[in-house]
């Protein structure tokens, strides 16, 4: 079974309203097994504008990590997600 992934790229608006967002989609990610693989960190912008804070999660399949992101945990952190960030999110099959 291929591996779901969460790729994630996100300009923070209010840094302390997004440790909310954390806290509160926690439980949706361990629920679901996530495995951050990178968060935050040094960018060299190839190509591209960009964003300044990149995320890559790790699911254990496709459908976990489409789960996750429609369980009613997440539903609330994104929420509050938009609320404190502006976000582009996919969700890629790692065949």
């Amino acid at each position: 079974m291929a591996k779901g992934y969460w790729i994630a790229q996100v300009d923070v608006r209010d840094a302390e309203r997004y440790k909310d967002y954390i806290s509160t989609a926690k439980p949706a990610f361990e629920r679901y097994g996530a495995n951050f693989l990178a968060r935050g960190g040094v960018v060299t912008q190839l190509e591209g504008k960009g964003r300044a804070r990149n995320v890559v999660i790790e699911f254990p399949s496709m459908q976990h990590a489409l789960d996750c992101y429609n369980s009613d945990e997440y539903q609330q952190a994104l929420k509050i997600r938009q609320e404190v960030a502006d976000t582009e999110l996919m969700i890629m099959d790692g065949a």
